[in-house]
């Protein structure tokens, strides 16, 4: 739709309603393939896999928790498809015109967070592959600044700037990019599925690791019992439903582009539970063919590839990975913070300026390595920050204005999204209140249990949606015009 009139201190073409919607379930799919193909998200895969004590219990786990991400996924795929919208301007319908900014730079901080990891994650899959050779390995070994060694430096900075290239000619790139790296890690990883199986001598999907190990390797991950017992299952089901915290707000930026609600939803369906378990199934299968075959527990797909006797099988694996986690990174992290930083200023940033502030930051960040150490701990750690603003938008667009938006009013600086000043009072209450359970006192007191930061985003989710209901009905939101999407 075309915007009449709007503000100039809310708009620009980027932040504008979709005007071509021509994403059909295909590309729906791949935004999931290219999201949960990295090394990131086999390294937490193959992490939780180790949790579960069996390979029946991690696939309940991960497939009980599928459906439930499928389902919160298609909340906010639907929004994003009924009115066209990216996120910021979205959040703009529950926080104000101008209160949107607070969920805006919280989104875009996370994902100038996961930016930085999987740009050192794909960065890490080609020094894997670099150090085969001697001089370089003694390169590698002789050589630091920043940190990390030299070696290390030169292909992150590589990394960095291949996502470059690929976001410079907007989100039509980006589809074309995920549609064809997402079934490309797949290749990738059956070949190192299918590799390891044959060089083991045969297909087991018992584990065969001794207690001790499962123990050591999973001390980090802040969880109450052994692997297999009922909490660590519980804590494997919340990880991974956490570990898609930041896309639950900002999925609307590539639904927007959706033809019809059913490519959402076909597209979630096959790219969420589908593959989803199948990419846990084959990581489960890999990490057990990888301890048979090396007797290590080896989490990190470039560890496994960089035993390779076959240079040619190591390149493929290498080069695979690390082109999928910038498919990644280009979905889930360039493309939110682009969104977010150009909705602060969008007179002055566009969808490009923005995202080449939040790559910048990220280079920044890569000699503190912020995201190092445990993948669980991180991943409900970070996912914490952004609960209370998803339980604050889904209960305002179902519950309180029931799946109605006055579209035009989300870029006018007097319309009705203008609440008080430009803020919703009831959402900055209703979030401070759900972070101080998800984010504050979990992460920086000893007030709760260790077990609480596990389920940080969920509390975040309910205490700030249901906060936000309440203070809604002691001072009810006016009624939408009849033309309201």
């Amino acid at each position: 739709m075309e915007v009449r009139n709007p503000s100039p201190a809310l708009y620009n073409e980027d932040l504008a309603p979709a005007r071509q919607r021509n994403w059909g379930p295909f590309s729906i799919f791949n935004v999931w393939t290219s999201d949960v193909h990295s090394l990131w998200g086999y390294y937490l895969a193959a992490s939780l896999f180790l949790l579960c004590g069996s390979f029946a219990n991690f696939l309940l786990a991960i497939g009980l928790s599928s459906l439930v991400i499928f389902l919160l996924m298609n909340l906010i795929g639907w929004a994003g498809e009924k009115t066209g919208v990216p996120y910021p301007v979205l959040a703009r319908a529950s926080f104000g015109i101008w209160g949107a900014n607070l969920p805006a730079i919280v989104r875009a901080i996370v994902a100038i967070f996961w930016y930085g990891a999987q740009t050192a994650a794909a960065s890490s899959a080609l020094v894997a592959l670099l150090v085969r050779n001697d001089a370089l390995l003694h390169f590698h070994q002789s050589s630091h600044m920043l940190g990390h060694s030299s070696l290390e430096v030169i292909c992150y900075l590589i990394m960095w700037g291949l996502q470059l290239l690929i976001i410079q000619r907007g989100m039509e790139t980006v589809r074309k990019f995920q549609d064809w790296a997402g079934p490309a890690v797949w290749l990738a990883m059956l070949v190192l599925a299918i590799g390891l199986v044959v060089k083991a001598g045969n297909f087991s999907l018992e584990h065969g690791i001794p207690m001790d190990l499962l123990l050591e390797k999973t001390r980090d991950a802040g969880v109450n019992g052994e692997p297999g017992s009922f909490w660590a299952l519980m804590a494997v089901g919340a990880t991974w439903i956490t570990y898609f915290a930041a896309l639950y707000l900002n999925f609307c930026d590539f639904s927007r582009y959706a033809r019809d609600r059913a490519a959402v939803t076909k597209g979630n369906l096959w790219g969420l539970p589908v593959n989803l378990i199948a990419f846990s199934f084959v990581a489960g299968i890999t990490t057990i063919a990888a301890f048979q075959v090396y007797g290590e527990v080896l989490l990190h797909p470039e560890q496994i590839s960089a035993k390779f006797d076959s240079w040619f099988l190591a390149l493929l694996a290498a080069m695979t990975f690390a082109v999928a986690t910038l498919g990644i990174n280009v979905v889930a992290n360039f493309v939110s913070s682009a969104f977010d930083i150009s909705n602060v200023f969008p007179r002055q940033i566009s969808f490009k300026r923005g995202g080449y502030i939040a790559a910048v930051i990220a280079l920044v960040l890569y000699p503190f390595a912020p995201w190092d150490g445990s993948a669980a701990h991180f991943v409900n750690a970070i996912g914490a920050t952004m609960g209370p603003l998803l339980g604050i938008i889904v209960i305002d667009y179902y519950l309180i204005a029931r799946g109605r938006v006055n579209v035009e009013a989300l870029y006018q600086e007097e319309g009705e999204y203008r609440y008080q000043g430009g803020w919703n009072i009831n959402a900055l209450a209703a979030t401070i209140v759900g972070s101080i359970f998800s984010t504050v006192l979990p992460n920086f007191t000893n007030l709760l249990p260790a077990w609480w930061g596990t389920y940080g985003w969920f509390f975040g989710v309910f205490i700030g949606g249901v906060v936000y209901y309440v203070l809604s009905l002691v001072q009810p939101r006016v009624a939408l015009p009849a033309g309201a999407r």
